[in-house]
């Protein structure tokens, strides 16, 4: 039995007559009988008197009724909405983003991607990057804005931005008239980070190590804003992409750090498997038009 098993149903027992009702929705008597054959086998009792001048609905039938008008108005309904999410003039954008780049390149994108589509909506999730790969296998999201580059057997990318590492330290910090300074310098400092499994954090771990130390952390936050304002606040020190924290007036100062593997790449990542809607399809389609960034 089939949703529109239920729909025809319905329409003959409106009409209280099979041919009548064969006419309406524009099939033949035979196919008719054979849907209701369908829905009655489905329910196991019959669900119609039979009448010398039609049919009639027998205390089943109407049971059965309520429930059809019910359920194919659920089904009308989804379908509807999901009309809605994946027209590409007004679908929903599955999206999910790092904490760090919440104050620069996501709301850049999502002011300049709103100009050329107002109608498109997005679903968005904030999220460190494990989660965020996590959510593109199971569907959850349908691009992310992540660093570092997914497995690329299973995940397409483009890259957005390159982003400059610095050192934030505090206001009148001895290294804060430098105009670049090498990591190990401040390697008996405390330092201020992301908690572990965030993406960022991985990449400060590992500017440590190759500086030859493990750093020593006064605090642990989930997002750039309050490690810049607790170093602005004299707690630490902390690696911070260029450009990564907006409107914050901590007072701390940024140092670009010396090293040409001192920077990240932050791109737009998609699972290969699966087509995106109409929607996330213009959205990527737009964000691939947009040039590369250095900071």
């Amino acid at each position: 039995m089939h949703v529109e098993d239920l729909r025809w149903f319905a329409v003959l027992a409106e009409t209280e007559h099979l041919t009548e009702a064969a006419a309406a929705l524009g099939t033949s008597q035979p196919n008719l009988s054979r849907s209701l054959q369908r829905v009655e086998r489905a329910f196991g009792v019959a669900l119609f008197e039979r009448e010398r001048r039609g049919v009639r609905l027998n205390p089943y039938g109407r049971l059965v009724l309520e429930a059809a008008r019910a359920g194919t108005m659920a089904v009308d309904t989804a379908k509807r909405r999901i009309d809605a999410l994946v027209d590409p003039e007004s679908g929903t954008v599955r999206l999910a983003f790092l904490h760090s780049v919440a104050t620069s390149l996501m709301p850049d994108l999502l002011k300049a991607f709103r100009a050329d589509a107002p109608s498109v909506g997005f679903a968005l999730r904030q999220e460190p990057a494990h989660d965020i790969v996590q959510d593109l296998e199971t569907g959850e999201a349908e691009i992310a804005i992540i660093a570092p580059r997914p497995d690329p057997s299973r995940f397409g990318w483009h890259l957005l931005e390159r982003q400059r590492l610095c050192l934030h330290v505090p206001p009148g910090h001895a290294l804060a008239s430098r105009h670049r300074v090498e990591l190990e310098e401040v390697r008996d400092e405390p330092f201020v980070a992301l908690q572990p499994g965030f993406g960022f954090q991985r990449v400060t771990d590992r500017l440590c190590e190759a500086a030859g130390f493990t750093p020593r952390f006064a605090f642990q936050a989930t997002d750039l804003a309050t490690i810049d304002s607790l170093v602005g606040a004299g707690l630490g020190v902390a690696i911070l992409p260029a450009g990564a924290v907006r409107g914050n007036d901590s007072g701390a100062v940024s140092i670009p750090l010396a090293g040409v593997q001192a920077r990240r790449e932050i791109g737009m990542s998609w699972r290969l498997s699966t087509p995106l809607t109409p929607a996330a399809e213009r959205f990527r389609t737009f964000v691939r038009s947009r040039p590369v960034t250095s900071s």
